[in-house]
């Protein structure tokens, strides 16, 4: 039974990857270009390799919660609750085959087109996110009731946030979405200083286009060769907005288990975001680097890059449980060095 909630994904997740269906309408670059689903698995943004990441906090928390998910709402095999079970736990492979041999993407995406949402060939993929999302939360629900939804809230609150940013950037694309641009003017600024202790030289203006909206475009040349320059405007996606959702629902589901003081987990995560954006700085400064080279960034932009977070996001749980392996190692050794000595008995004259 504990098992159920990543079996119901898991299975979707492999059978479209070994299946790998054609289907032109996902291609982040040119709808008019083949997509395969194997490919969308190649891509963490607008691709499916947060999915990937999604199974796996459903494992990290079947794993840290074990002993808490002992009870199951099931208590009889044939009910009308296992029946709702069972098909909830069917819904996501079944979506998968609709939307990939039935059509179902390439209606959704005709619906999209005719809405005059700019980036159609994507919405799919934001959906297929936001349908797993409510899948998923029924199937939690069906099997451990509300206390398994506060349990697994986390893996639900991460697709939820994927959609919907796909969805945003799908609707308002580049920097049509203010809300989100406020972090980019400083982003950009940051990415030229860096560049400038490189030594390259910076040029930073602003574009406004009636499709991308406003965005802070920047210019490096090598200034020992002109000829080596790049140029790129930078929007919100660039500015690790996706990065820092992933490291605020990591950062929540270690730091809500950590028996530690709300003041040190606010520590923590400040920190953790803090390098967190800083790396992502590092990431666009590479674009720019690569980008110089006469090299397509394309590969590293919608892939590669967002590594650079990842590792970082991985380790970071890893840091703080070791930090406070150190500091409880410190503060024992300090309360046994600061403890009075016992009395010793008087020893017996010998003379």
């Amino acid at each position: 039974m504990r098992l159920l909630p990543l079996l119901a994904f898991l299975v979707p997740v492999i059978l479209l990857y070994v299946l790998n269906p054609i289907d032109p309408l996902l291609n982040p670059i040119d709808p008019r270009l083949e997509f395969s689903a194997r490919e969308s698995f190649e891509l963490m943004w607008k691709g499916r390799t947060f999915q990937l990441f999604f199974v796996w906090l459903i494992a990290l928390e079947l794993i840290l919660d074990w002993e808490k998910l002992q009870t199951s709402k099931i208590n009889r095999f044939f009910s009308v609750r296992t029946l709702a079970l069972i098909i909830a736990l069917l819904l996501p492979t079944i979506y998968m085959i609709i939307s990939n041999y039935a059509g179902l993407n390439t209606s959704i995406a005709d619906f999209a087109l005719q809405s005059n949402v700019h980036r159609w060939n994507l919405v799919p993929l934001a959906t297929e996110y936001l349908v797993y999302a409510i899948f998923y939360g029924v199937i939690v629900f069906l099997s451990f009731g509300v206390k398994g939804l506060k349990t697994f809230s986390v893996p639900l609150f991460f697709l939820v946030a994927v959609g919907a940013l796909y969805a945003i950037d799908n609707i308002y694309p580049y920097g049509q979405f203010t809300l989100f641009q406020f972090l980019v003017p400083t982003t950009t600024t940051l990415a030229a200083a860096v560049l400038n202790l490189m030594g390259y030289n910076t040029t930073l203006t602003t574009q406004t286009d009636p499709i991308q909206g406003t965005l802070p475009l920047l210019t490096a040349t090598d200034p020992n060769n002109p000829a080596r320059s790049a140029t790129f405007g930078v929007a919100w996606p660039c500015a690790g907005i996706e990065s820092l959702l992933i490291f605020t629902v990591v950062a929540l589901l270690f730091l809500k288990r950590m028996p530690i003081s709300w003041k040190t987990k606010i520590g923590y995560f400040a920190v953790g975001a803090a390098v967190t954006y800083l790396i992502n700085i590092l990431r666009i400064v590479t674009i720019f680097t690569i980008g110089m080279n006469g090299e397509d960034v394309t590969p590293f932009h919608f892939y590669y890059g967002p590594l650079y977070s990842i590792a970082w996001i991985i380790a970071y749980p890893l840091i703080i449980l070791g930090s406070q392996s150190l500091w409880h190692k410190f503060k024992k050794s300090k309360n046994s060095a600061t403890l009075p000595m016992e009395p010793q008995p008087p020893q017996p004259n010998l003379a």
